[in-house]
């Protein structure tokens, strides 16, 4: 694991990762993370099902890339580990896969170990980076990676807590470019298509406790592809996506989930 500076976990405000941890009912969260995530579910009861649907997404693309013969995979947003991981699922198709790992959170370093335990063909690699930090991603990845071979760029939930003063869609444009042809980008986004009234209270909820939340819409969404080659079946509500790759999510139904993803291969 690349060495980083020892850095103080922030427990004064919610942060995402941990409350994405809340919601799957894991146990590396603070109460500021479950006050936050309670009222999120007072205004919507099955966000923690829209959790797991976004981690069933990323497994579905993952096991899609990988039958592609896709064998480098950045996965910026890690998160707290939830087996199965990212690399778990790779290299569970593709023993030698390669896996870089990149967080914010402190606390996701702090277990960090759960992430690099792979098989004895691949590698898994770790770095605490911000998604606005692109170049020091990059420089990190080069060290692991092989930026001459197609690698897949995983942004799972996360876009959608970096605004546009932020330059959303220019990080992923500055990822994109050191990455060779044949590469993809996956993303999962929530938006406020479905629910604007909803969206609009959780917005302002998340503000007052001094987080950022940048609900797109479905063409502010499909910017980030731009200059690429959608997957079919393109842009579809994250359980949507090649459905018969995995499981259905307990609580998922038919009905919308207000978010969106997509597969996208550069040419």
């Amino acid at each position: 694991m690349t060495g980083q500076p020892p850095v103080e976990i922030d427990t004064s405000r919610p942060h995402p990762a941990r409350m994405y941890d809340w919601y799957l009912g894991g146990k590396d969260n603070y109460p500021v993370d479950e006050e936050m995530g309670r009222q999120m579910l007072a205004l919507e009861p099955r966000t923690p099902v829209m959790a797991r649907v976004n981690r069933a997404f990323m497994h579905r693309a993952t096991r899609w890339l990988a039958g592609q013969g896709v064998r480098q995979f950045l996965d910026v947003g890690t998160g707290i580990p939830t087996e199965p991981n990212l690399h778990q699922v790779a290299q569970e198709i593709a023993p030698d896969a390669r896996v870089v790992y990149c967080d914010n959170d402190p606390i996701v370093l702090a277990h960090a170990g759960a992430l690099l335990r792979g098989t004895d063909e691949g590698v898994t690699e770790y770095l605490q980076a911000d998604v606005r930090d692109p170049d020091t991603i990059l420089e990190g990845a080069r060290r692991i990676l092989d930026f001459n071979e197609p690698i897949a760029l995983s942004l799972i939930a996360l876009l959608h807590f970096v605004p546009d003063e932020d330059g959303a869609h220019e990080l992923v444009e500055r990822l994109l470019a050191d990455l060779p042809s044949g590469s993809y980008l996956v993303v999962t986004h929530a938006t406020a298509d479905f629910t604007p009234e909803l969206s609009k209270t959780a917005t302002e909820k998340f503000r007052a406790a001094g987080v950022t939340l940048a609900l797109r819409s479905r063409e502010e969404f499909t910017r980030f592809f731009d200059g690429l080659e959608l997957v079919e079946p393109g842009v579809r509500v994250p359980h949507q996506w090649h459905p018969e790759l995995g499981e259905p999510v307990p609580g998922q139904d038919d009905g919308y989930i207000p978010g969106y993803g997509a597969v996208a291969r550069k040419p």
